[in-house]
């Protein structure tokens, strides 16, 4: 039961049909948050107490700063299918390349400081920002503008390491962490479940802003 004097904690959730947006929509809820997730389709998650979905462009820094404004924090997974935006100049796919992901970023800078949001998570391929022997210079190059382009604006952000995740995991999975799970699903649902909850306690102690973080042990790659 909440606390009256408790105030709500609204996240909005760019990413949510992926597994790790499943992940942290069951943790997130579990603590009594209410979680936005913009979608193109409203109808694609179904409905239970405390997750309201909204449409939005992550390509149109007004759409974003409609679709934030109210909330506590922001958290966007660049490497998620189906993120929403309707932009002529952006090529829809099934997750967005790296040119598309900084045009991201910069759309949610200038929205979360429109509508006077401060938190962000960034979630995606930011290893190469310490691995300098990997070989995808687009993909490094996009990290790195990324980067800067937050440590130039005033935004409370962290970046994050995007785990591996596992297609065809829902909210209901992640529900049933430590029960009765198909064979298999055991290892990737307790990882995901494990970087959720190191999300939501960032969020919940304000940890790690201006930094770039993995909450993946390196043996899980």
């Amino acid at each position: 039961m909440k606390n009256a004097e408790t105030p709500v904690v609204k996240v909005v959730l760019y990413g949510a049909m992926s597994s790790l947006g499943s992940a942290l929509m069951a943790e997130l809820l579990r603590r009594q948050h209410e979680v936005i997730a913009i979608l193109d389709d409203l109808t694609a998650l179904a409905p239970r107490p405390g997750l309201r979905t909204k449409s939005g462009d992550l390509f149109d820094a007004e759409r974003v700063n409609q679709s934030v404004a109210g909330s506590s924090a922001v958290i966007c997974l660049l490497d998620a299918p189906g993120l929403p935006f309707s932009s002529d100049h952006v090529e829809k796919s099934v997750v967005l390349g790296p040119v598309e992901q900084v045009l991201a970023v910069d759309a949610l800078i200038d929205g979360l400081q429109a509508a006077h949001v401060s938190r962000l998570f960034v979630v995606g391929d930011f290893a190469l920002l310490d691995e300098p022997d990997l070989d995808d210079r687009l993909q490094r190059h996009a990290a790195e503008e990324i980067r800067e382009a937050l440590q130039g604006s005033p935004l409370h952000w962290t970046l994050v390491n995007a785990p591996r995740g596992v297609a065809g995991l829902t909210i209901e999975h992640f529900n049933q962490v430590g029960g009765t799970l198909e064979p298999g699903l055991a290892e990737p649902l307790e990882r995901l479940h494990r970087v959720a909850v190191g999300m939501a306690d960032e969020l919940r102690l304000n940890l790690h802003v201006g930094e770039h973080v993995s909450f993946v042990a390196a043996s899980d790659g």
